[in-house]
């Protein structure tokens, strides 16, 4: 049995696992440290034209996912992965954050409910309680590129998918600094020069405890320059 488990509900399975199948992920798929499947949400549409949305209530433009349509497909994954906590990608979601991305992590099995059109009926998130999770303050076509994104940040936290699990405490947010947490440095490698740029040369002086202070200084200098809210 895989040590954690996503279910993908979409009217687009085709679009998934994606790039999650390459990388680390794809290995770790491989090894069976985390699996995925997808349900076709319009499998449960109405009519013969399989319809998984319908005009607004109240007037306005778009149309809106079913909640009838949406329970079936919701009930059938929860039947096949009980106790499931259910995440909604969407613009009204509380940031996915480092933290958060931790958290889902500790979870057995998800589901993640991909939203089209203008959304979902609000009927479905407080029946389900279901999380909303945003990537940022913009709006997408539809919920899998979030999925796709949420599960690639989750699944490269899980055990045994990166072979050094230290690499994790030197990533962005991960930093600390009197308690908050930091961007990541600036990083290089060979070779020296590169067009006329060279390595810093702190970085080349074999000095450790400088190295470590100068990087921690540049974590410092660039989190106040590009995500201050942060400090």
């Amino acid at each position: 049995m895989s040590c954690f488990h996503a279910t993908i509900l979409t009217i687009f399975p085709e679009m998934f696992p994606g790039s999650l199948a390459y990388s680390l992920a794809g290995s770790a798929m491989k090894k069976r440290i985390w699996s995925i499947d997808t349900i076709n949400i319009r499998d449960f549409g109405i009519t013969k034209h399989k319809n998984v949305d319908d005009t607004a209530c109240g007037g306005g433009n778009g149309l809106i996912m079913r909640p009838d349509v949406l329970g079936l497909a919701l009930d059938k994954a929860l039947d096949q992965r009980p106790g499931s906590k259910i995440y909604y990608p969407s613009p009204r979601g509380v940031p996915l954050t480092q933290e958060l991305s931790k958290k889902i992590a500790q979870e057995k099995n998800i589901i993640i409910l991909c939203g089209r059109f203008e959304g979902i009926d609000e009927r479905v998130i407080d029946e389900y309680n279901a999380m909303q999770i945003s990537l940022g303050d913009y709006v997408l076509s539809g919920g899998e590129v979030a999925a796709l994104s949420i599960l690639d940040s989750v699944v490269r936290l899980l055990p045994g998918v990166l072979v050094n699990q230290e690499t994790l405490q030197e990533e962005s947010f991960e930093v600390e600094e009197g308690g908050f947490k930091l961007i990541e440095h600036p990083l290089y490698t060979k070779p020296v020069e590169w067009r006329g740029r060279k390595v810093p040369e702190i970085l080349l002086s074999g000095n450790h405890t400088e190295i470590a202070k100068w990087r921690k200084e540049e974590s410092l200098r660039i989190t106040l320059e590009r995500r201050k809210r942060l400090i």
